[in-house]
């Protein structure tokens, strides 16, 4: 390929569910990817269920990931591996590099849909020693799924989101048999129906629980928690640090895009488009995480959005950069609501929380109401609010109006 109207950073489920519909729609599309393989987080997830959204059938994650390649190469999509774009530049400018060097990319239109990383022990302040055997989720799928190594025999899981909950079916699949899973919060972050799983394999959930230490030398013998009861101690020989999720902004930071404090991701507006519009972005870049199939529904979404830019038929960038007016409040996608626009592939804030919350979550403008919802949720869970189809100019507020 000599020129590509579009370029498309990451092909994961949002990069390449975005590219497809893209070269269905007859534009020119190069997928850039630093792996030596295409598909994202989903490849190193060797189990059920993915698939369902996009192709009505139950998938595992490898399957899955190997299903939106071909999809997208069998509708024209170019995907380049083991390029690694390496800076941003104002009009759709990319610089990247591979095997043959460095080189300079130009596009009507780039996407960005580079993921997210999950928080590291350092990150989390957990004390103690720094033995082997501490790992994140992928890392742990990474060697359980592509490696087929097992790096422990009774870990402890730390957290509860979803992710958490995956683990646990790869601990299953390696012959790996967890010690328990540690919540700090009063209920898990996940919706409750998902604890079965940990019940079906006999992992006990412990809450109001932290690790306050990992113990060992070059290999993890045990850890410390704090516990309601008080601090105990468990012969775990490894941990699992899951979730914590934050986008991976690696490729933002120095260039002249926005990135917004409270998501950590991009500032975008109602159709996907950054500071700079010659960029959009999709996917769990935005927010944190989400399930492989929403990401690939909003990569589709955002497709539209591009195509709409290519033709000349977006509005002009502008919008009110929404407020954050309550401390339990941590992220709204998107940020920038233009007075009187409606549709796009961002119809409803995306919310997150920084610690739980109930009440009636809201959308302000001027002392009014434009939007509500009841809220009762814990942090990482998935809130969102309709965007009113118009409203006046100026300033929008989004808050809670909690309840005891």
């Amino acid at each position: 390929m000599t020129e590509a109207e579009v370029i498309v950073i990451g092909s994961g489920p949002a990069g390449l569910g975005a590219a497809t519909a893209l070269a269905r729609a007859g534009r020119r599309v190069l997928v850039l990817e630093r792996e030596a393989q295409a598909g994202g987080i989903p490849r190193h997830c060797g189990h059920y269920p993915f698939g369902m959204r996009e192709f009505h059938r139950l998938l595992r994650g490898p399957d899955y990931a190997a299903r939106l390649r071909d999809t997208a190469l069998s509708a024209g999509v170019t995907i380049r591996t083991c390029t690694t774009a390496t800076a941003l530049r104002p009009g759709g400018v990319v610089e990247i590099t591979d095997d043959a060097g460095p080189a300079t990319l130009t596009a009507k239109a780039v996407l960005l849909a580079t993921g997210v990383r999950e928080a590291s022990r350092a990150a989390r302040l957990i004390g103690g020693e720094k033995p082997g055997g501490v790992l994140s989720t992928g890392a742990l799928q990474g060697m359980v799924y592509l490696n087929h190594q097992r790096p422990f025999r009774q870990p402890v899981i730390l957290g509860t989101e979803l992710v958490a909950f995956s683990a646990l079916l790869t601990c299953r699949h390696a012959g790996i048999r967890p010690l328990a899973m540690i919540e700090p919060e009063s209920r898990i972050t996940t919706r409750s129906p998902v604890r079965w799983l940990a019940a079906a394999l006999r992992v006990p959930i412990l809450l109001h629980s932290e690790i306050t230490a990992i113990h060992g030398r070059t290999r993890v013998d045990g850890v410390t928690l704090a516990t309601p009861a008080g601090p105990r101690d468990l012969p775990a020989d490894g941990v699992i640090v899951s979730g914590g999720f934050r986008p991976d902004v690696a490729l933002l930071q120095g260039s002249h895009l926005q990135i917004d404090p409270g998501s950590g991701g991009p500032v975008i507006d109602r159709w996907g488009r950054l500071s700079d519009p010659a960029y959009f972005a999709c996917g769990n870049l935005l927010r944190g995480v989400e399930t492989a199939g929403w990401c690939w529904s909003e990569g589709q979404r955002t497709a539209q959005a591009i195509l709409a830019a290519l033709q000349g038929q977006l509005p002009k960038p502008d919008g009110s950069r929404l407020v954050l007016a309550h401390p339990a409040l941590r992220l709204a996608v998107p940020q920038l609501i233009g007075a009187g626009a409606s549709g796009g592939p961002y119809d409803s804030l995306q919310v997150r929380l920084d610690r739980p919350a109930k009440g009636q979550l809201r959308l302000m403008q001027d002392g009014r109401i434009l939007a509500a919802t009841r809220i009762d949720s814990l942090p990482e869970r998935r809130l969102s609010l309709a965007l009113p189809s118009t409203f006046g100019p100026g300033p929008l507020t989004l808050t809670i109006a909690e309840t005891p």
